[in-house]
């Protein structure tokens, strides 16, 4: 009997899956036993369980990667995808372990990337439109993230949160997640977009019955991937992310110090709130813009660095 470690897989390109784990002892064999179908290797990163998650994929006989301490989603992906460029795989498959994901969709992920056809698949649970049982305040946290990543990425992208992928072999290196938590998610689409990969999405179908969906708090989850995107597009374009408010903020420190100075030439007298905002507009847009200038050159020379 083939263990879920070398499943029977497809012949021909090196199908490796890469499974962040983190306290699903309930789900993580499931998981395991369908993915394997459409797989030649399972990795598993234990990312600091305190339950049987470990030892029960080893069980399997599936490579297991232990995270002596919880360091979150995008840790346990980065160290999933060293593992699976040391093994030299051709393309690699990112499910989660809670069970929402049908591993019946692997073929489907990874049928566009050994066509040729994309560099990165990602199974959307919105490209035909319907989302099925899903949390209305999780499709509206889900929609908000995707817009915002849209900005910055693909402009076609309809689920910027989805964790079922396939990613060519060839272009893993590029997009190894240096976020440590939920935000490597959307961090994984910029730097596709930045370095020129191809996306295409395929309609999959997601489990919300599972006994335990997530181990995260959905409002800590939503914020951190926003607060994470948001940096990464203030670091990627530094000039427009706080120049242009800080040159925003100096024009309307100029327009408060003529209203100021105006006053003053009237009246002798200075009105403190109209100077309180001339003086701390002022104080702003310097401050944005010298931070603007400070990234974009550190960022430059980083980039040349590399």
């Amino acid at each position: 009997m083939t263990s879920p470690a070398e499943g029977p897989g497809p012949k021909g390109p090196y199908i490796v899956a890469c499974i962040p784990a983190f306290h699903v002892e309930s789900t993580i064999a499931k998981v395991l036993v369908g993915t394997s179908k459409s797989v030649r290797t399972v990795l598993v990163c234990d990312d600091g369980s305190k339950d049987m998650t470990g030892e029960i994929a080893r069980g399997f006989g599936v490579e297991v990667i232990t995270h002596p301490r919880n360091l979150g989603y995008g840790a346990a992906l980065a160290s999933l995808f060293t593992r699976a460029m040391a093994l030299g795989a051709d393309v690699v498959v990112t499910i989660d372990a809670d069970g929402q994901h049908d591993p019946g969709c692997i073929p489907s992920l990874v049928e566009p990337i050994i066509k040729g056809d994309a560099d990165i698949v990602v199974g959307s649970r919105f490209s035909r439109g319907e989302v099925g049982g899903m949390p209305a305040y999780r499709r509206a946290g889900i929609g908000a993230i995707t817009r915002l990543t849209q900005t910055n990425s693909f402009s076609e992208l309809t689920d910027a949160q989805s964790g079922l992928r396939a990613i060519r072999g060839s272009a893993l290196a590029k997009l190894v997640p240096t976020e440590q938590g939920f935000g490597a998610s959307t961090e994984i689409l910029m730097k596709a977009k930045e370095n020129g990969l191809r996306l295409k999405e395929v309609p999959v179908v997601i489990d919300y019955t599972v006994a335990k969906p997530s181990t995260s708090n959905p409002f800590y989850h939503g914020v951190e991937v926003m607060l994470s995107t948001v940096k990464h597009l203030s670091t990627r374009h530094p000039l427009i992310f706080y120049g242009v408010p800080g040159l925003s903020a100096l024009v309307i420190a100029v327009v408060f110090w003529i209203w100021t100075f105006q006053i003053f030439a009237a009246t002798r007298a200075v009105v403190t709130n109209v100077t309180l905002v001339a003086i701390g507009a002022t104080l702003v847009g310097l401050m944005l813009l010298t931070t603007a200038i400070i990234l974009w050159v550190i960022i430059g020379v980083l980039r040349e660095a590399r």
